[in-house]
């Protein structure tokens, strides 16, 4: 979804906000994807990676806000296009919102899938004898 949004900037708006409010949409639409990964590589440690995963939730916010703003302000004006990102940008929210609960509830922690799985093998194992 960073394409989008990048293309946005550079073809659709007027120059004066592809340097001011072009510039802050382009930092928080890569900024998502950007702390989900950083967060997976510090998936060991559960408050970390549950951290990276608030500020990219916050990051798709501050998206989808910025859209808000050039749509109102006239600065970007096709419509169906405003209307086609802030329905996608508001699926993207709601799933890393549900992937957040989910690790913070402990179902998906990298700790205890890792334990879960050599539990199954071993069950698996002593099945086969």
């Amino acid at each position: 979804m960073v394409v989008p949004i990048h293309k946005i900037t550079l073809e659709k708006l007027p120059k004066f906000e592809m340097y001011e409010e072009g510039s802050q949409i382009r930092r928080s639409a890569k900024s998502i994807s950007s702390n989900i990964v950083e967060g997976y590589g510090r998936s060991r440690y559960k408050n970390e990676y549950i951290k990276f995963l608030t500020y990219a939730l916050a990051s798709c916010n501050e998206t989808r806000d910025h859209l808000e703003m050039l749509y109102e302000t006239g600065s970007l004006t096709d419509k169906t296009l405003y209307e086609d990102l802030c329905k996608r940008y508001d699926i993207l929210g709601r799933k890393i919102d549900n992937f957040r609960q989910s690790v913070i509830a402990g179902f998906l922690a990298p700790d205890d899938s890792k334990q879960q799985d050599a539990s199954e093998t071993q069950t698996n194992s002593e099945d086969d004898e």
